[in-house]
């Protein structure tokens, strides 16, 4: 799976600590490496209210197009 900045992903797990259910959405801002992400979660008015370094077990690529075999 390649993740890039600017993908969008869903939280696996909750992160009751950082206020955040499971399947939270949140934006990609930076790739660390293969396994470690800057995820940026926001409301619907674009105010950040967590920003956080989340691994690729923590995190679910979505896809919003059919994957061409």
């Amino acid at each position: 799976m390649d993740i890039k900045e600017l993908d969008i992903v869903a939280l696996l797990n909750p992160l009751p600590e950082h206020h955040l259910a499971k399947g939270a959405i949140g934006t990609v801002v930076h790739v660390y490496n293969l396994n470690n992400y800057e995820v940026e979660f926001a409301d619907l008015k674009g105010q950040t209210y967590a920003l956080l370094t989340l691994s690729l077990q923590d995190i679910l690529l979505l896809k919003h197009e059919p994957e061409m075999v």
